[in-house]
């Protein structure tokens, strides 16, 4: 009993706990209700993205997909704007997009697919703010989408395969992505994947549908050809979403869930307009969704304490039993008597505890359940990380194997290396026994020699034909551009003027018509006057006859009364009738003045055109002359070459211009009519002027230093020119007293610039290019033996001048420079010994003279090769005189040397042209080359060293320098020594 009482006095104590419990409970209900519906009162989508942000979507790819789910299934179905407020999230989603796109499976790459899906969705909603989230549209909707604008319609129906595109590619994601030879539609697992495929469903079905009447319309608006991509785009589209919807139907998960449509056999035939009447729109159907187990279990807050539970029995009850009328110890029965008030609070209470029992135990099952859910995704979380490590240790063994690879192609790389040696050798070998054989057969040898010869000839003669033929198309291309593009300047002047004179002819015609308004006018105005004198004569006859009758008859006076009345009217619309004749005549006049100054503001608009075609017209010319002498300053044009004899063509076609540019002006100056003309000339002399410029700069790269800077100062001054004479004819006050005559002194400089560089073999007799070639060789012979005497006396003076480092880097340098002469002596023997075998190899029955005659072009290569020997070897001699003098810079000697070193080699690759390659005088020529080469070399080292050596040598010498002068240098170098460790990393 003392049990009994202590739990009724803590059941009191536990009911406001309940309530309080059960009153925060509702209390939180109604919070999260009135927050729903704030969130519908603003009509967006702020709410879900302010519970989003705080998701660990870029960590989570399973919570990712499920937001994505719920996300495409807010945007089908919820408010208009909730398309509008997510789009300040796309560069978010964008980003996700392209995070979980680094993951090659697993729900990452399906997370990547499924945000570009909904990304193009919300910008095809934006785009085309008619279409709802749910693509449900009427045919007169789709209609008025595109506005009856076929051109709209042509760009939606893109639009449409790009968002059809999309949802294809996450249906083939995802079922790439589960194993189709198992039931994984009843899976968890696999229900996960496949649940948003519904929504992709219910909107691929749309768009196909859409596509196929839009297809329609754009066929019967524009021809096939035209649509003959989107056909094909739609012929792929319908293969893959007639497959999908295939296998998605006979999945066991969607056949509760929804009802798929099936597409047709074939796609429909969109070149027939009859084929939309058998079109039919694909249905998608979902079935009523019953009701879920949970709101079956659903218990009210207010029911937790009900007062109409039946009785329960007691523990006194299961103890002692239930016959209370028997209990001999009972009583209150005995003696009749009733429960009191305690007995019924109790039981009452006796009741609630049990209730709040069952409650228990239905919040331990719940969390049981939820407990269960956590392992199984607990388990689900270990079963990915372990997927993850099996592809981690796959990917280490596909490295594994593929460095195994790569170190067996390294093995195999130099198995193969070792083979082509040994092939080299042995092909060294063979080599070495052909020539053997061929020292055997020395008839058949010449034999083939000669036929080989032949063949070179024809061969050298053909190249140069195609050279020839090659540099004729591109002369005769670049020359139909640019008339091409006169014409086209031509064309637009002459299409302005004539819309002018048009223009100006109609208004003359306008002016004529109402000069003849006016003269009939005139013919109207002075028959009125002509009819007034008329009646003037009237007016003085029946006066007349007034008086007559007024004398005869009393009667005749009413009448001539009512006739003056009938005068005056007539008198007073007289009247009026001049005062609107005189007010057209002043109105006609006004008109015709209008007309007058009309026809002179036309008229200065015509000369305003005219001057500004022919301003642009300048003005494009100046564009073309300042683009050729940017390109003069351009390293790219350094690899151009262009020869002489072109130059000069394009000097006299140039000068040729200047005189129709001349005439031209003079014309436009006499009558401003005739500008088509002159900007025909204008542009004309523009474009060859700037060819010029171009061509000299070419040239100047193909002769040498001193000539090549002649030429590029000439061409440099002719631009210059140009640009003056231009400038002057762009403006209207300079134009006459622009002359062209420095631009024609300019030009004329260029062109005899031009003719002194033309090859002289051109100019020559057959006979002469055999003796220029002797003198040429020994005058480059003659040159060397001077330039290697005058090294040797240079050395003496030296010797006997100069001590200590200067004459330790004198001698070093010159000693460089007299075994470089010596080995350019050597290699010039050899090139005349080469030239002689080459000359009696190849001459036949004919002379020398004449072998060189009928060979001009190597003739003249070979001219110009020993002259560059010649001249680089005395312009050496000179630099090395002013080192050795402390005259003249290291650099030069440096720059002097390098370019005798490219003289030689031009000598040496113009006697190896026609030279045998089995010839030994060609291997003594190409060993000279060598020699050459390392002596080079040699004077580059030297030079360097001697330059380092005196810079040193200059730098502690402190002889000279006062005491403030070393501490100044001291503090000097200290100072930048204490920069270079500031601004050291």
């Amino acid at each position: 009993m003392d049990r009994v009482k202590s739990s009724m006095q803590q059941v009191p104590n536990a009911i406001p706990k309940v309530i309080r419990r059960t009153t925060g409970g509702a209390n939180s209900l109604e919070l999260e209700k009135e927050n729903f519906e704030r969130g519908q009162v603003r009509k967006g989508a702020h709410t879900f993205w302010a519970a989003v942000n705080r998701l660990p979507l870029s960590s989570n790819a399973v919570l990712c997909w499920k937001f994505c789910h719920v996300f495409h299934k807010l945007l089908r179905d919820g408010h208009p704007n909730v398309i509008k407020d997510s789009m300040r999230n796309k560069a978010d989603l964008t980003d996700m997009s392209r995070m979980w796109g680094h993951l090659s499976e697993g729900y990452g790459k399906l997370c990547s697919i499924y945000l570009k899906l909904l990304i193009t969705k919300m910008e095809f909603h934006i785009k085309n703010p008619r279409f709802p989230g749910n693509l449900q549209m009427s045919n007169r909707q789709l209609d008025e989408a595109g506005e009856n604008d076929v051109n709209n319609f042509f760009q939606l129906t893109v639009e449409m395969f790009d968002y059809l595109e999309c949802q294809l590619n996450l249906f083939l994601g995802v079922f790439s992505s589960l194993d189709m030879s198992r039931s994984v539609s009843v899976t968890a697992a696999g229900q996960c994947r496949l649940a948003p495929l519904i929504q992709v469903i219910l909107d691929s079905s749309h768009l196909y549908d859409y596509t196929v009447k839009l297809l329609f319309k754009l066929h019967s608006c524009l021809p096939a050809d035209t649509l003959q991509g989107h056909r094909d785009r739609f012929q792929e589209q319908f293969k893959k979403l007639k497959s999908l919807f295939y296998r998605s139907s006979n999945l066991q998960y969607f056949k509760r869930l929804i009802q798929i449509p099936q597409l047709p056999e074939n796609p429909p035939n969109f070149l027939r307009a009859s084929a939309l009447s058998e079109h039919i729109s694909p249905v998608v159907v979902i079935p009523a969704e019953s009701s879920s187990p949970e709101s079956e279990h659903m218990v009210e807050t207010d029911d937790l304490v009900d007062m109409d539970v039946p009785v329960l029995p007691t523990k006194f009850d299961d103890l002692f039993g239930t016959s209370a009328a028997i209990d001999p110890f009972n009583f209150n029965s005995q003696n009749g008597l009733r429960k009191d008030d305690k007995d019924r609070l109790i039981d009452q209470l006796t009741r609630e505890i049990q209730a709040l029992k069952d409650e228990l135990e239905s919040f331990r099952l719940e969390s049981g359940r939820l407990c269960t859910a956590l392992r199984g995704r607990v388990n689900e979380l270990e079963a990915e990380l372990a997927e993850q490590s099996h592809l981690r240790l796959q990917a280490a063994g596909e490295s594994e194997f593929l460095k195994a690879e790569l170190d067996d192609l390294r093995r195999v790389r130099e198995d193969t290396e070792k083979e082509q040696r040994s092939l080299t050798e042995i092909e060294k070998k063979a080599q070495a026994n052909e020539q053997r054989y061929t020292k055997l057969k020395e008839k058949y040898s010449e034999l083939v020699q000669s036929h080989a010869d032949l063949l070179r000839k024809n061969a050298e003669v053909t190249r140069q034909m195609t050279v020839a033929r090659a540099a004729q198309d591109e002369v005769e291309a670049v020359r139909r551009e640019m008339q091409e593009k006169v014409k086209a300047a031509q064309e637009v002047a002459n299409r302005q003027e004539r819309d002018q004179l048009a223009h100006f002819q109609e208004l003359q015609r306008e002016l004529v018509s109402s000069r003849t308004e006016l003269d009939s006018l005139k013919t109207t105005m002075a028959s009125s006057q002509q009819s007034s004198e008329v009646l003037g004569t009237q007016l003085v006859a029946l006066e007349s006859e007034k008086v007559e009758l007024v004398q005869s008859l009393s009667k005749v006076e009413t009448e001539l009364a009512v006739r003056g009345e009938e005068l005056e009217r007539v008198q007073s619309s007289l009247a009026i009738e001049r005062e609107s004749g005189v007010k057209t005549a002043e109105a006609l006049q006004n008109q015709l003045n209008e007309k007058e100054s009309r026809e002179q503001a036309l008229e200065s608009q015509l000369v305003a055109s005219r001057w500004s075609s022919l301003q642009g017209a300048v003005e494009e010319a100046e564009k073309i002359i300042q683009d050729s002498l940017a390109q003069i300053n351009d390293p790219a044009h350094l690899s151009c070459t262009s020869s002489a004899d072109y130059l000069a063509s394009r000097c006299q076609a140039s000068l040729t211009c200047m005189d129709r540019l001349h005439s031209a002006k003079e014309a436009f100056l006499a009558d401003n009519t005739g500008v088509s003309e002159l900007v025909r000339v204008v542009t004309q002399c523009g474009h060859l002027v700037g060819d010029t410029i171009v061509q000299g700069s070419a040239t100047s790269h193909m002769v040498p230093v001193e000539q090549a800077d002649a030429l590029s100062e000439s061409v440099k001054a002719c631009g210059a020119e140009a640009l003056v004479l231009l400038g002057q004819m762009k403006q209207q006050s300079s134009l006459s007293a622009a002359d062209n005559g420095k631009l024609r002194a300019a030009l004329e400089a260029v062109l005899a610039t031009a003719e002194k560089l033309r090859p002289r073999g051109l100019e020559l007799q057959q006979g002469e290019l055999g003796d220029l070639v002797e003198q040429e060789m020994a005058a480059t012979s003659a040159a060397v033996e001077s330039a290697a005497a005058r090294i040797e006396e240079m050395l003496n003076n030296s010797r006997a001048v100069d001590t200590g480092v200067k004459m330790e880097v004198n001698e070093r340098i010159l000693a460089a420079c007299t075994e470089l002469m010596q080995a350019i002596k050597q290699l010039v023997l050899s090139s005349k010994n080469l030239q002689k075998d080459i000359v009696e190899s190849g001459r036949g029955a004919a002379s020398m003279k004449e072998f060189y005659a009928k060979n001009s072009r190597w003739t003249e290569g070979l001219i110009s090769a020993s002259k560059a020997v010649g001249w680089g070897a005395t312009v050496m001699v000179d630099a090395a005189d002013l080192v050795v003098q402390g005259k003249g810079k290291f650099e030069e000697l440096m720059v002097c040397s390098r370019e005798i070193a490219a003289s030689t080699a031009q000598l040496v690759a113009a006697s190896k042209v026609k030279a045998d390659k089995d010839s030994a005088n060609l291997q003594r020529l190409q060993k000279a080359s060598r020699a050459v080469t390392q002596a080079t070399a040699g004077v580059v080292a030297s030079t360097k060293s001697g330059k380092s050596q005196i810079e040193e040598k200059d730098t502690m010498d402190f002889s000279s320098m006062t005491l403030t002068q070393i501490k100044r240098q001291e503090m000097d170098t200290q100072v930048s020594s204490g920069i270079q460790q500031l601004y050291q990393p």
